[in-house]
């Protein structure tokens, strides 16, 4: 073989090389780096007119950002419009229900932030309140206007979350503590669960149960790159951007510690993201009996709340009553 058509491939094959784990680093980079959405939208919006704004340390100090909902302040605020006159708030008093002595937690999405607008956020939040619980929302690390630059998919994000039920528990030490989370924050949310006892009930939807695993399978639907040559590349990539692995985001064995405290998981049968399976191996690792999965017929990622509203709520609520919520009457 000619020595010169020889150099000249090996260069072409070196050059191919590094172009590959160039584009890897860089797609691995935004990964972890997604764009921050703003908070362009207000609780009053949605007829929330009593919250504190609220700042709390993540467990490793990181200030995370959020709202808090009290129960009883919005019930205070529907009572001062009804002696205005508010008609609206004559209706909205009528559905008002008794106070749960509980504060459910919402943690959001993967590049999503405390509205997790395509939900919203806040209107499952007002029928939270409505129902009678405290409701916590806040931004992860690197969304909305929490601090911090780096996105982990779970990882690091249990700080966070930890720091949130810090705060709750806090503010409301007499409190149950109910979770609930979607994709990433569904994740994080057994992950919490799995190694703190203050959390009594969590409904995760459309979690993966396996993040080396799920992104082996998957990672081309985040990238838009051909799983060959890319995936693997960039797996081995995104540990030395993060100095951490994905293979210890791992709420299967989570959900194996959480042990026989109650979980519902909520999945759309059309998730093209996160495929419904993933809920499916968590439910079979579920230890309590009355363990729920619920998979929504023609649902897309973390659209099941979209296909019905009314629904969602009324299941989601009454689970929260059954296992978090109670009054201080009883």
């Amino acid at each position: 073989m000619n020595p010169t058509f020889l150099m000249s491939l090996v260069c072409f094959v070196f050059l191919v090389i590094v172009l590959l784990v160039v584009i890897s680093m860089y797609v691995g980079h935004k990964l972890l780096h997604p764009r921050r959405k703003p908070i362009n939208v207000h609780p009053e919006d949605y007829g929330l007119p009593a919250y504190d704004c609220i700042t709390f340390p993540s467990r490793d100090q990181l200030q995370m950002k959020g709202w808090y909902f009290s129960a009883a302040k919005h019930r205070e605020a529907l009572l001062n419009q009804i002696d205005k006159g508010t008609a609206e708030a004559k209706q909205e008093n009528n559905s008002v229900q008794p106070l749960r002595n509980a504060t459910i937690i919402v943690a959001h999405g993967y590049s999503q932030n405390r509205l997790e607008q395509h939900l919203p956020a806040l209107t499952l939040a007002k029928s939270f309140v409505e129902a009678g619980y405290d409701t916590l929302l806040f931004d992860f690390r690197n969304a909305g206007e929490s601090e911090g630059n780096l996105t982990t998919i779970g990882l690091e994000e249990q700080k966070d979350l930890l720091g949130a039920i810090d705060f709750a528990t806090n503010y409301a030490p007499d409190h149950s503590i109910g979770l609930i989370g979607f994709s990433m924050g569904a994740a994080t949310a057994l992950l919490v669960a799995g190694e703190d006892k203050r959390v009594n009930a969590v409904v995760a939807d459309c979690p993966f149960a396996l993040l080396s695993d799920y992104l082996s399978n998957n990672l081309p639907v985040w990238t838009r790159l051909p799983s060959f040559p890319f995936t693997s590349i960039i797996l081995t990539v995104i540990p030395i951007l993060v100095g951490a692995s994905p293979k210890q985001v791992k709420p299967i064995e989570a959900v194996k510690r959480y042990g026989s405290r109650p979980l519902l998981l909520i999945h759309g049968r059309e998730d093209k993201t996160i495929p419904y399976k993933e809920s499916e191996k968590l439910y079979e690792a579920a230890m309590h009996p009355e363990a729920e999965l619920w998979l929504v017929p023609e649902a897309d990622h973390v659209r099941c709340y979209t296909r019905d509203r009314a629904l969602y709520s009324r299941r989601v609520i009454q689970f929260f009553d059954r296992f978090v919520g109670k009054s201080p009457n009883k």
